[in-house]
C-alpha cells in the first residue's frame, strides 16, 4: 500500500505504521519532494500538488503494480485524488484520512462547533487563543501558534499525542509546503480534476475524526461525494491522527474496506 502523508510538506514518518495496519499491509512510505528523504528538486514547480501525484504514478510503475492501493492523509488527499483523477484505471483501492476538502470547495463549516466542544479541557484556554490569532498572525509567528493550538487536532491531548506533536517541528520542510501551492483555476483545472474523479470505479474509504477540528467532518463527506461509490466512516474519539487516537479502531476499518 502506498502511503501518502499530508502536512503538506510533512515527512512520512509521522503515519509510523497507522496504528498496527503494517500487520496486514506492505506499507510503501513516500517522502514528498524536499521532505524526510526525498531530494529537493532543481525545478520548485515540481513541488506542486499536481506534480507530486506523477510521482506516485512514477512509484507505482516502478513497484510493477498494475494497480495500487493508496492510503493518503490531510493534504496527501489532495495529491491522492490528482492521482486517481489522472489515472483511474490504476486505483485498486483509496483510502482517504481526515482528507482537506480544498479541491471541493469545503468551507470548513463545522469546525467551530468542534473546536468549541473542547471548551471543558485544560488546555482549551491557551489553545483558543492561539488558534484564534492564527487568523491575523504573520508568517513569523504562524508556527509558535501552531505550537499551541495543537491539541484540538487530537482526539485526546495525553502523553501518546503530545509525543506525537512533538514529532512535527523536525519533520515539516517549509520549502515542500509552500510550495504545494494554493488549489485554484490558475495553475491546475480543478473541475477537469474533479470530473476525473468520476472515472474512479475502485472502492474509496473516506475516514473522518469525531473529533477533528482542523479539516473537520463535512469535508470528509463533500471528498466521498465526489465519487461515484464511496464509503465514509466518523471514528468516534478520533482526531485529525485517528491511527494516534483510535489505532484499534482505526486498523479495524481499514482492515474490513480492504478485505471486501
Amino acid at each position: 500500500m502506498i502511503c501518502l502523508p499530508g502536512g503538506p510538506g510533512r515527512a512520512a514518518a509521522y503515519l509510523e505504521d497507522l496504528g498496527g495496519l503494517s500487520t496486514d499491509r506492505t506499507l510503501v512510505m513516500l517522502d514528498a519532494r524536499a521532505t524526510g528523504r526525498s531530494e529537493v528538486p532543481a525545478d520548485p514547480t515540481t513541488l506542486r500538488f499536481d506534480r507530486l501525484a506523477d510521482d506516485v504514478e512514477a512509484l507505482r510503475v516502478h513497484l510493477a503494480l498494475d494497480a495500487a492501493d493508496v492510503l493518503a492523509h490531510s493534504a496527501g488527499t489532495i495529491v491522492a485524488q490528482a492521482w486517481a483523477s489522472a489515472h483511474p484505471d490504476r486505483v485498486s483501492s483509496l483510502v482517504l484520512v481526515t482528507p482537506s476538502g480544498r479541491l471541493q470547495g469545503s468551507d470548513r463549516t463545522d469546525v467551530d462547533e468542534l473546536v468549541a466542544a473542547r471548551a471543558g479541557e485544560p488546555w482549551y484556554a491557551d489553545a483558543r487563543e492561539a488558534l484564534d490569532a492564527l487568523e491575523t498572525a504573520p508568517p513569523s509567528q504562524q508556527q509558535t501558534l501552531w505550537r499551541a493550538a495543537r491539541p484540538f487536532l487530537y482526539g485526546r491531548w495525553d502523553e501518546r499525542a503530545q509525543a506525537h506533536a512533538a514529532t512535527a517541528d523536525r519533520q515539516v520542510s517549509k520549502r515542500a509546503e509552500l510550495g504545494f501551492g494554493p488549489v485554484n483555476e490558475q495553475d491546475v483545472d480543478v473541475g477537469a480534476l474533479l470530473a476525473g474523479l468520476q472515472e474512479v470505479r475502485a472502492p474509496v474509504l473516506v475516514v473522518a475524526g469525531e473529533r477533528d477540528a482542523l479539516t473537520g467532518i463535512a469535508a470528509a463527506r463533500d471528498v466521498a461525494a465526489s465519487f461515484p461509490s464511496a464509503q465514509t466512516v466518523v471514528l468516534p474519539g478520533a482526531g485529525h491522527f485517528p491511527w494516534v487516537d483510535e489505532p484499534a479502531a482505526f486498523v479495524d476499518v481499514v482492515r474490513e474496506f480492504l478485505q471486501k
